[in-house]
């Protein structure tokens, strides 16, 4: 065991060498023009795809108000066709209940 530890303390105490840095050629690293033109359609894309969906999404909103709109003038018109015709189904029944009621006749 002694041996052992001997021979870590002196593994230890020899210097390693450390590896020098080496800078990587620029030109194989960088994307050049390809890269960028490449990173320029894909960006042109995007911004047409956004604008795109955004007008789609207005569009989509602009139907939705004019639906709603619609939906609320067919309401209230049942509504008025139901108010006129609960107004005549009194209006008769008054009648039928008391015929000397009304003076018109």
């Amino acid at each position: 065991m002694h041996d052992a530890l001997a021979a870590l303390a002196r593994a230890a105490a020899t210097a390693t060498p450390s590896p020098t840095p080496t800078l990587p050629d620029p030109e194989t690293v960088t994307p050049g023009a390809w890269g960028f033109f490449a990173i320029l359609l894909v960006a042109i894309a995007v911004i047409f795809l956004v604008w795109d969906m955004n007008r789609r999404i207005r569009r989509g909103r602009v139907r939705a108000d004019i639906n709603e709109e619609l939906e609320a003038e067919e309401q209230a018109a049942r509504a008025a066709q139901a108010t006129a015709t609960d107004d005549e189904a009194t209006d008769a029944g008054d009648e039928a209940a008391d015929p000397d009621a009304n003076p018109r006749r």
